[in-house]
């Protein structure tokens, strides 16, 4: 099993982003990926994990982002999470 950390961070401008790090790995600033939407966090994530048999996130946030802004990502996250599985109910 693999641990990913996934951050939400503030950028100077008060937007949020997703930093991703592979715990299983040794932590270089090339190691973090930056995510800028959900949709590119579940890729990245998917990317991350594709060699391991578990994949288990941890989310935290820097002391700088609002709770609106974990809300925003909170909320794009059950979206994001609600269309994947009408995909499948679709498919099956």
């Amino acid at each position: 099993m693999v641990m990913i950390e996934s951050v939400i961070k503030s950028n100077p401008l008060g937007k949020w982003y997703i930093e991703l790090f592979d715990t299983s790995k040794d932590e270089t600033p090339e190691s973090r990926v930056i995510c800028l939407d959900v949709f590119e966090y579940a890729q990245k994530v998917e990317e991350m994990g594709k060699d391991y048999e578990e994949v288990e996130v941890a989310w935290s946030s820097d002391e700088n982002v609002t709770p609106e802004q974990i809300n925003e990502v909170r909320m794009q996250m059950n979206a994001y999470e609600a269309e994947q599985e009408s995909i499948r109910a679709n498919e099956a």
